[in-house]
């Protein structure tokens, strides 16, 4: 039997829909800029987020460090939460390519608020880097999907005017926050300078992710995606997977959402495993294994004998994400995988 993959959102199959219309995808050279499919998803979701204009990137690590460059200077310094993904999982792109570091703060759920920032912003002087952008992350992966609050974000947009520094959002799966909410996209992109849109997590694109801002900075934005490596010839074939993701796949993730709610509050009665529910806010749910006297690797690999594949996410801790290609049928499958597991790990103790 198939096994059920909840190791991430970026697992997912396109659709034969999808896929047709990808085969159908008007073409051409998006590097002289005339992908008529690329320049529709660029403009497509400029619009939605409120924007200027797009730039189709080949990942959401290139968006965000094409972000980062353009708005930074080498020996500067960016303001972000401990655990924002700019920082941890992005092979340490930052400091190599823009020669910038990070000032980290803590907070509840990935979130930071406006006073931690006021206070982290450098005064000016030649003895300190210079603060030179905050970044957020919306929804926050490492947080368990946890969505960052509307009213601290303006708070905080209220501090970098103060400031003259710009805002960039990491909202990869941003629009699981939307759907969530009932927050339109262009109003949580209102406090930022820059956004990135990733189209192959919970949207189910195979490829790519969109950075929004300013035409200025978008023009800019194509000279750092140019030193990166990322122009791209006919890349229509790509994008029109995109546009048929905002056009079909938005609404449905409420059906993640509760298939992750199902999953968490089935776990977390385990002897043995943990889910803090308030965290369990969309698609994403943390998984806490010291109960079970095993290392989260050890779980990991049980679970798999039983049909279930998640991703070992640091010390003790499991990581499960439901998408389009889980279905509430596999989510009880994986519940009973669970109840396998803990059922064996509990027979070997007594």
């Amino acid at each position: 039997m198939t096994p059920i993959d909840l190791r991430s959102d970026t697992v997912t199959q396109p659709s034969d829909a999808m896929r047709q219309a990808m085969f159908t995808a008007e073409v051409g050279d998006d590097v002289y800029g005339e992908d008529p499919t690329v320049n529709r998803l660029q403009d497509e979701l400029a619009a939605r987020l409120g924007k200027e204009a797009g730039l189709y990137m080949a990942s959401g690590t290139m968006s965000n460090q094409v972000a980062i460059n353009a708005h930074t200077h080498h020996g500067q310094e960016v303001i972000c939460h401990r655990w924002n993904h700019v920082f941890n999982f992005e092979g340490g792109t930052a400091p190599a390519f823009s020669g910038v570091g990070f000032n980290l703060l803590d907070g509840e759920y990935g979130t930071i608020t406006a006073e931690q920032v006021e206070e982290t912003i450098r005064p000016v002087s030649y003895h300190y880097p210079q603060t030179a952008l905050i970044c957020l992350e919306n929804t926050h992966n490492k947080a368990g999907g946890t969505i960052f609050p509307l009213e601290e974000i303006e708070k905080i947009h209220t501090v970098a005017e103060t400031h003259g520094l710009p805002m960039h959002l990491d909202g990869a799966r941003l629009f699981n926050a939307v759907v969530a909410t009932g927050i339109g996209p262009a109003d949580w992109a209102a406090a930022f300078d820059t956004v990135s849109i990733c189209l192959s997590k919970g949207l189910g694109a195979p490829v790519g992710s969109v950075l929004i801002g300013s035409r200025d900075f978008i023009d800019q934005a194509v000279w750092v995606r140019k030193r990166f490596g990322g122009a791209m010839r006919q890349a229509g074939i790509l994008a029109a997977a995109g546009l048929f993701a905002l056009e079909n796949n938005i609404d449905r993730l409420a059906e993640d959402h509760a298939n992750a709610r199902q999953l968490a509050e089935s776990v977390n009665a385990m002897d043995g495993l943990n889910v803090d529910l308030n965290a369990v806010q969309t698609n994403i749910l943390m998984i806490n294994t010291a109960g079970t006297g095993l290392s989260e690797e050890e779980v990991r690999v049980r679970l798999e004998e039983h049909g279930v594949l998640v991703h070992a996410f640091g010390r003790d801790h499991l990581r499960a994400v439901t998408h389009l290609n889980v279905a509430a049928d596999d989510i009880s499958r994986a519940i009973e995988g669970f109840e396998k597991v803990t059922a064996d790990i509990r027979s070997a103790g007594e």
